[in-house]
């Protein structure tokens, strides 16, 4: 990828997870992170509690990309060191349902003490998983279809480690947090997975652009210094 689509591609993303942040934020930590300024007029906090927002979701954005970029090196070691595309996904589904099960047992199972907190959690798994699946699902209907499960290994695990300190965290209103960081890794590595082709395939047709920009050039000289001789 050219410096310049990667810079395109790092500011969208960045803009993406801010603004699904923010948005989310409005409704997930109303109550707590908005309502009280609302109630009392004071809309300076209130517009700088929501810039706050924006700026976790850049964080998040951030912390993707890196998760993203590390994913698609470890893919290729992974289908290196296996040998076999078919071996290395079998190894990646064994990954994704051992992820699947420590989310579900050990994290959200310690985590939700009340009934109300079980639902939270398990409707969280199941957005992780039905957003997963649909991308995954996309992923290998525009590419090729041996790419759904290193897309289904991308969404689930990647993101699982990239929402990780939120889930460890015992704090306060941690569960509102929990939440809501969760859209923001979602938003932004679905949009890194079905973009990146877009923007290896520009980034090649700007460099064939250049080339013959570049022979012209040398061509235009050559003809020049004839001109001259």
């Amino acid at each position: 990828m050219t410096i310049r689509n990667w810079l395109k591609f790092f500011i969208n993303a960045l803009l993406i997870g801010g603004v699904v942040t923010g948005v989310f934020g409005l409704f997930i930590r109303w109550n707590d992170a908005f309502a009280p300024f609302a109630e009392r007029g004071e809309w300076g906090e209130f517009i700088a509690a929501f810039i706050w927002m924006i700026i976790v979701g850049f964080t998040m954005s951030v912390v993707s990309q890196m998760g993203f970029f590390a994913y698609l090196t470890v893919h290729q070691f992974g289908v290196g060191i296996f040998r076999s595309l078919r071996l290395w996904n079998w190894v990646q589904i064994l990954i994704i349902a051992v992820v699947i099960f420590d989310l579900a047992f050990f994290r959200f199972a310690t985590s939700a003490e009340t009934a109300g907190e079980q639902m939270l959690y398990w409707g969280l798994l199941a957005v992780l998983l039905a957003v997963a699946s649909a991308v995954a699902f996309l992923k290998a209907k525009w590419t090729k279809q041996s790419a759904f499960i290193s897309s289904l290994f991308f969404m689930i695990v990647v993101t699982t480690l990239e929402w990780l300190p939120a889930l460890m965290v015992r704090a306060e209103n941690i569960d509102s947090w929990v939440a809501l960081l969760l859209f923001p890794l979602l938003a932004v590595n679905a949009y890194q997975l079905l973009v990146l082709p877009k923007y290896n395939a520009k980034s090649d047709t700007d460099r064939v652009r250049l080339e013959e920009r570049k022979a012209a050039r040398r061509a235009g000289i050559g003809a020049a210094n004839k001109k001259k001789a």
